[in-house]
């Protein structure tokens, strides 16, 4: 590590990891969940932080740490050059997750400046959202502001770049969660909200739909086998403890979750007519919740102009985060290849710019991306799985986590979970999303320009795995013997 970058001290990795898993989905995919099945949803979804997240961004801590290079480098190191095709799908689904992302994140600055603004306010929050989603121009200039944004910091490197950016941005979000927890929960009517949040059903508990949902958002959110972890790891320290600072990475991530339900579930309940117009509202989508249904609800709170600028704010800084990260790992994976920082992040900028163009003007594109490379990431957590059996769990705990200056000792019930439950997990997982998508369209399920067929997901996957393949030996040969940062 002579020569490189270090993170320059466990905070400043901890703020990273943290803003890495810290993203939009914290703020508008788990408190529709959670809305949707009440307490019921937090104890499995908790359980599962345990039984996935934890673990695997154990496994992504330690091939970061002991290969010093990205995805496809660390594969390479780990399992031999054959594998590098792993490393390189692993890389390469954040980065199509990437272009979309970038997109997602225009769309929260868009909304924090028309919040400010005040054309929010007595707008019809449907037209405005279709309005600005069908322009065409309007969110591609946004796409390239989020972009530019994130592209700055990751230019200025580990210390100055990200490490700054997130000890501005986490703390920044947290604050404006907490201001939004504050509000909520004062609000006339917001008991309702609250109690149902925390409230276990035990017939919920029953219902095979909680536990799928739980186990997806956990794996989604915390960041755990998308590489971002592994990418941050490349900086660390020689002797930093990663057990344990893969439990905080993951608990601060639920909390940040756990915050933002509080301030938008007793929110919706508290604004909306009856109960059925509030379950209504936390089940209308991902971009239905945020763009449409939050700001309709925020205009009638007294300074609704403040709340609405706090929430948008509060995305796009979680969105800014994660993104950064996702930036970080797709320009390591060409310095891993020999070229220096600026020149690999010029081209990282300039291909997500252009592959973020047509989410940015077709939603059609944009959920198909969403559904193909997001269903991909539980692909990508099975490598990681994979890359542990074949090096040997018993082999990987002693030699990387199961060490002196590791504070926390993970014991044998890793071995079971590597060799047992975290592949059924995948399996499980996987099969329910597969077979949701051919219940959602029976008589498409077949069709690859379908976005939400299955077979529009094994295409994708299959055409990128066999350019891999044969790629295999070529990606091997680029890496470089050192990671370096000239």
């Amino acid at each position: 590590m002579s020569g490189s970058e270090q993170f320059s001290s466990r905070i400043a990795l901890l703020l990273s990891t943290m803003g890495m898993a810290i993203g939009a989905g914290n703020i508008w995919r788990f408190p529709r969940l959670a809305g949707q099945y009440g307490g019921a949803f937090l104890l499995p979804w908790l359980l599962f932080l345990f039984l996935w997240s934890i673990p695997l961004i154990m496994v992504e801590f330690a091939m970061g740490k002991q290969s010093r290079r990205g995805p496809i480098g660390a594969f390479a190191h780990f399992l031999g050059e054959r594998f590098a095709w792993m490393g390189g799908f692993v890389a390469l689904c954040t980065m199509f997750i990437m272009f979309y992302y970038s997109v997602v994140t225009g769309w929260a600055l868009k909304y924090f400046t028309a919040s400010l603004t005040g054309s929010l306010l007595h707008a019809d929050h449907q037209a405005f959202w279709e309005r600005f989603t069908g322009s065409g121009l309007e969110p591609v200039v946004f796409h390239l502001l989020a972009l530019s944004a994130g592209a700055l910091v990751i230019s200025r490197g580990v210390v100055m770049g990200i490490e700054r950016a997130n000890k501005i941005l986490l703390p920044s979000l947290f604050v404006l969660l907490i201001i939004g927890c504050i509000r909520a929960v004062t609000l006339p009517g917001a008991e309702v909200g609250l109690r149902y949040y925390l409230t276990v059903e035990p017939d919920q508990l029953l219902n095979y739909k909680v536990w799928l949902e739980a186990l997806s958002q956990s794996a989604w959110s915390t960041g755990a086998g998308w590489g971002l972890v592994l990418t941050y790891a490349v900086y660390i320290r020689e002797r930093e403890d990663i057990t344990l600072n893969s439990v905080f990475t993951g608990v601060g991530n639920n909390v940040a979750s756990l915050f933002a339900g509080l301030a938008i579930i007793p929110t919706v309940f508290a604004l909306s007519g009856s109960l059925e117009e509030a379950h209504k509202a936390l089940s209308a989508g991902n971009q239905g919740l945020s763009f449409i249904v939050i700001p309709q609800l925020f205009s009638q709170l007294p300074g609704a102009q403040l709340f609405m600028a706090i929430f948008f704010m509060a995305l796009f800084f979680a969105a800014l985060s994660s993104l950064i990260s996702m930036l970080e790992l797709a320009t390591r994976l060409f310095m891993d290849f020999g070229f220096a920082r600026k020149k690999a992040l010029t081209i990282v900028y300039l291909i997500t710019l252009l592959m973020g163009i047509p989410s940015a003007v077709s939603m059609n594109v944009f959920n198909n991306q969403d559904w193909v490379w997001g269903l991909g990431l539980i692909v990508s957590g099975s490598f990681f799985t994979f890359a542990v059996l074949k090096y040997g769990v018993e082999r990987f705990r002693r030699t990387f986590l199961d060490v002196r200056y590791n504070d926390l000792r993970v014991g044998p019930w890793f071995n079971g979970l590597m060799r047992g439950l975290i592949p059924a997990e995948a399996l499980i997982m996987l099969g329910w999303w597969f077979y949701q998508s051919i219940q959602w369209d029976p008589q498409h399920w077949w069709d690859p320009l379908s976005p939400f067929s299955l077979v529009t997901c094994l295409v994708q996957w299959g055409v990128l795995v066999a350019c891999l393949l044969v790629l295999n030996h070529r990606l091997a040969a680029w890496l470089v013997p050192i990671p370096t940062d000239r």
